[in-house]
């Protein structure tokens, strides 16, 4: 497949899972990436591993620090002299009945997943304007289709950024700046490791689902040819993404099924 090339490229949550297999995949065709996380740690060893092939860059901060994100976006903007695809990967799932989330985490979770994004996405959209081009890919799931038990904050945080993603995506048609929404099933990543429980602690393990799932860097190469064509929405998963065609086609079918889903 022929890839992005000649792009500058900022990564959310690159440090590890989508994000660094994203990083890797898209170092391959040698485009300049600016890789964002917490952890500089994890970031400096991606950083590594993709300058052998590219030039890459790293910019820690915390995306919930939502008051830093235009000094940020300026930062990002100063590396390369421009950007031109920003990719918004950053986010935390869920293990946790609803009736059992304290009311503090599922704020952190709409936060992280949702208002991060968005404030991040509007500080960086003046110099897309200014540029008149610009791309904007935003990391949901599949629990922004349908929601799913355990997943009550997680499921409405990706439902919208659906919602909101697709009305700006109307707002910017004449710039042109493009949105392509992904949305992910099972991915084999630590994703699970890091989600939160009803009470804030990670689940720490790695669930079934997982597993199974498809590879970070399979999903990283349909993420870059998303990207790369243009698409408003890409489904990325295995047996797990049938919900999402029932729902639409057949939602008797679809309600009866997903209650005899197990979570893991």
């Amino acid at each position: 497949m022929k890839g992005l090339k000649q792009k500058i490229i900022w990564i959310t949550g690159a440090s590890s899972g989508i994000g660094e297999a994203l990083a890797l995949q898209l170092a391959k065709n040698g485009n300049k990436l600016i890789l964002s996380g917490r952890n500089n740690e994890a970031l400096l060893s991606v950083q590594e591993k993709c300058n052998k092939t590219a030039k890459a860059e790293i910019l820690v901060f915390d995306m919930v620090d939502i008051e830093d994100h235009h000094q940020i976006a300026k930062k990002a903007w100063n590396i390369f002299g421009k950007i031109d695809v920003l990719i918004n990967n950053a986010g935390v799932s869920q293990r946790a009945l609803a009736m059992e989330t304290k009311f503090a985490v599922e704020r952190n979770l709409m936060e992280v997943n949702y208002f991060a994004p968005i404030s991040l996405t509007k500080a960086l959209l003046p110099y897309f304007i200014e540029q008149k081009s610009g791309h904007i890919a935003v990391v949901s799931s599949i629990a922004g289709k349908f929601g799913f038990t355990l997943r009550s904050t997680y499921a409405a945080s990706k439902h919208a950024l659906q919602g909101y993603f697709e009305a700006l995506r109307l707002e910017l048609k004449d710039v042109p700046i493009y949105v392509t929404i992904i949305c992910p099933g099972r991915v084999l990543t630590n994703i699970s490791f890091n989600a939160v429980q009803g009470d804030g602690k990670a689940h720490a393990k790695l669930d079934n689902g997982q597993r199974n799932g498809v590879s970070a860097a399979k999903c990283a190469q349909k993420i870059e040819k998303a990207i790369k064509n243009k698409q408003y929405e890409v489904l990325i998963g295995k047996l797990e993404l049938i919900p999402v065609f029932l729902k639409r086609f057949c939602p008797p079918l679809f309600y009866y099924l997903i209650k005899r889903v197990k979570a893991t």
